[in-house]
């Protein structure tokens, strides 16, 4: 029963592990849709015991789930500690949290839990090969983009100090970490205007630091995509059908033809 569980569970090849992740799909989506809407004052108001008893049937079933996986895991402690078994508990904790409630100080901690619930949302990266692609691609990637953002933050000390000394308190530039943030909001070119450089030199500079914010956003692009390039696999075709399955596959999705 245990290695059955677990091939239900943890598998993606048979009927049932494919009928057990549709499900588990759902149930994510409907979770996560619930706690949108509770977040609507109106609604929550006129739906507050439909939302509460929904929240938890459904975090019963994620608890359900969550023991069923460690109880049929090979290895439950390295699944506990794990990036998904850290997400998975995530996804139950703060409703447990809930429960807590020591005195009227403590409704703000209660509301964080509660927010804390869309973290569920990552549970759907579990479904999608595209994103464990994309997930291995930056794992991959991980440390020529540390040394980027290590360069980006150096270069926005350095701007923003210029800038400081350039323009100087009278233009908005009171200090260096306020102008380490003007520096920040110019390179992403999101630009909120709320300082801005007054004088020619001030002008030149943020000019520069403009054109710097395109070369800084297509630096990580480029690297993630060499990444994703190395990780691309062709999907495996069956000699029989001639179908299309994912390169992970061990049985044809058509034929049920076994690689």
């Amino acid at each position: 029963m245990r290695e059955k569980i677990n091939q239900i569970i943890f598998g993606h090849d048979t009927k049932s592990s494919k009928l057990f992740d549709i499900i588990l799909l759902w149930v994510i989506l409907i979770s996560v849709v619930i706690v949108v809407l509770e977040s609507v004052p109106s609604l929550n108001g006129r739906f507050a015991n439909f939302f509460f008893y929904a929240e938890w049937t459904i975090t019963i079933l994620f608890t359900i789930e969550y023991l069923l996986r460690i109880w049929s895991s090979k290895t439950p402690f390295r699944y506990i500690f794990s990036f998904w078994g850290l997400v998975d508990l995530l996804s139950i904790l703060p409703t447990y949290l809930e429960l807590i409630n020591f005195g009227f100080h403590y409704l703000l901690a209660i509301r964080i839990f509660r927010l804390l619930r869309v973290f569920r949302i990552l549970k759907l990266v579990r479904f999608n090969r595209e994103a464990q692609k994309l997930l291995l691609a930056m794992k991959g990637s991980g440390y020529k983009i540390a040394v980027f953002l290590m360069v980006v933050i150096s270069i926005m000390v350095i701007l923003g100090t210029l800038m400081y000394v350039i323009e100087g308190g009278e233009n908005g530039f009171t200090s260096i970490p306020q102008s380490i943030y003007w520096a920040i909001v110019t390179v992403t070119t999101v630009g909120f205007g709320d300082i801005v450089p007054q004088t020619v030199l001030g002008k030149f500079l943020s000019s520069i630091a403009m054109i710097m914010g395109y070369a800084i956003i297509a630096v990580p692009t480029g690297i993630i995509s060499v990444e994703l390039a190395k990780n691309k696999s062709e999907d495996k075709v069956c000699e029989v059908c001639k179908h299309d399955n994912p390169d992970d596959a061990h049985y044809c999705n058509q034929c049920g033809l076994k690689f």
